[in-house]
């Protein structure tokens, strides 16, 4: 795919730019142009697709559901086609994190759309969402509370101008409480309160702690309060804020009517009517437990704040960056040692890159984040310290990463040293497999060649690649002084037979 500049106004300071999100309940994508640093929305458009809808009783998303997404899918690809892969962003959300088969859907999405799809984590999701509000708000200085409900889950942040403090997602969504407590579409009042009352003992792990920190305003993002907000504005029951008294006035009404069927309320959809009263239900419980009197709404959400975290990365501010020196900080990793592989390694792939097809600046990043927090599972146990890395890697809460960029860094972290884990690397996606392998190779190399901590600068050594071989070529006579190093290399030309790998060591 071409990464020419695809701006059709040939303003060489602009950039178009397109986010997708997978949501629960609806998939929305935004297309907008940076120019000369602002962020202008060109096309939005939206989908109700109800993935979670789809959720199976064994936790699979059905075949019907996966044609409603595919098809919704491939309509937005028209319109990303053109667009370099650096510039779109593709993100899943709470069902397809609770989907056992997310990767099907995943596979045929990614063949659709020609770009990868990342799930993101809960409090990934939370973050970008704040993001998104924080750009569409006005920069004033006191804490806010930004609740978005969606089809699957919730996210509840606080934060300060653009910096989110506390980030949480809770299990519970319009869709899947739309499944759980009106499944036929029958609304009563003790299906009203069972479903209020769910979502209120949901909040009790995070209802202290939050009301703890407070917040000066309240905002809601997304479709659920949009809709709420619109359907009180319309019926004269509040301006533009929702407020406890007048939610209350509209679940009344809501409750005269016997099914989702029957709704009919000024300004609500057609197709949002089947998850009203459970998003109510959840909206309701929401300012019952934390105490909330007025919620404003903003048009910032998910892909607003991707469309903000691409712009980081093209401009080189990538959060990423921040969560791993946060991680190296946390964990006491010895940053000079870390730094020296770091290097080497870095050295290395530039070197063999063309040749192993590691061109791409992601499969860089990579090695660098992996050569700075290998060591962080030595916090736990010097014994299997890899392993602990991994699992580490693998299951925080890392800012700015997605499952799968987490599993990719955790992959490497594993497999730095002893036998190579040729099964963990079979985990990943099978094109990410040699690619992942190759990289590990380097990272392997260079904690070898540091493993003794000398202060002594390591000469310069020639990385070439082929196919399945690394050659390492060192200064004459080099070798025959370091007896460690060179007994090392060749026992890590052992350990990589088993991946068909050769070594060579001249």
């Amino acid at each position: 795919m071409s990464q020419q500049d695809v701006g059709s106004d040939n303003n060489q300071d602009s950039t178009l730019l397109a986010a997708i999100d997978l949501g629960s309940n609806s998939f929305h994508m935004m297309l907008a142009r940076l120019t000369q640093g602002e962020l202008k929305p060109i096309d939005v458009m939206s989908e109700k697709v109800q993935l979670a809808a789809g959720l199976d009783a064994n936790k699979e998303l059905t075949e019907a559901a996966q044609e409603r997404g595919l098809d919704c899918l491939s309509r937005f690809a028209q319109r990303i086609v053109s667009l370099p892969r650096s510039a779109v962003r593709i993100v899943g959300t709470n069902a397809l994190r609770e989907a056992k088969n997310a990767a099907v859907f995943m596979d045929k999405a990614e063949k659709i759309l020609g770009t990868p799809l990342e799930i993101i984590a809960g409090r990934e999701e939370a973050r970008l969402i704040y993001l998104g509000v924080a750009h569409t708000l006005a920069d004033d200085l006191g804490k806010r509370l930004v609740i978005d409900i969606g089809g699957g889950s919730t996210e509840f942040i606080i934060g300060e101008r653009f910096e989110p403090q506390e980030l949480e997602s809770l299990h519970m969504g319009c869709v899947s409480y739309t499944k759980r407590f009106f499944p036929d579409g029958i609304i009563s009042a003790e299906r009203f309160q069972r479903a209020k009352t769910a979502a209120m003992q949901e909040l009790l792990s995070i209802r202290n702690r939050y009301r703890e920190q407070g917040w000066s305003s309240c905002v809601g993002s997304s479709g659920t309060i949009k809709a709420v907000r619109n359907a009180l504005m319309s019926a004269g029951l509040s301006d533009e804020s929702i407020t406890a008294h007048a939610l209350y006035k509209l679940q009344q009404r809501l409750l005269e009517f016997n099914s989702v069927d029957d709704i009919d309320i000024e300004s609500i959809k057609p197709e949002r009517r089947t998850v009203l009263p459970a998003g109510i239900a959840i909206l309701s419980g929401i300012l019952e437990s934390l105490g909330i009197d007025k919620l404003d709404y903003s048009t910032g959400a998910l892909r607003e704040g991707l469309l903000y975290d691409t712009i980081g990365r093209l401009e080189h501010e990538d959060v990423r960056e921040r969560t791993i020196n946060a991680l190296v900080a946390r964990y006491h990793v010895n940053t000079e040692r870390a730094n020296k592989i770091e290097h080497t390694a870095l050295l290395g792939w530039a070197q063999v890159k063309d040749d192993w097809g590691l061109e791409r600046p992601i499969f860089h990043d990579m090695l660098s984040w992996a050569s700075r927090t290998h060591q962080i599972g030595l916090t736990i146990s010097h014994s299997q310290f890899h392993k602990h890395s991994a699992y580490l890697l693998q299951n925080s809460d890392l800012p700015g990463f997605t499952k799968r960029d987490q599993q990719l860094v955790a992959s490497l972290a594993r497999g730095h040293r002893r036998k190579f884990p040729k099964e963990e690397f079979k985990k990943l996606p099978k094109y990410l497999q040699e690619p992942y392998r190759r990289l590990c190779i380097l990272l392997r190399i260079s904690v070898l060649l540091h493993r003794s901590e000398s202060t002594v600068r390591l000469p310069a050594i020639i990385f070439r690649a082929e196919d399945n071989q690394l050659r390492l070529r060192f200064p004459e006579s080099w070798l025959q002084h370091n007896p460690l190093t060179t007994a090392d290399l060749q026992q890590e030309a052992e350990h990589l037979k088993v991946i068909d790998y050769r070594l060579l060591i001249e």
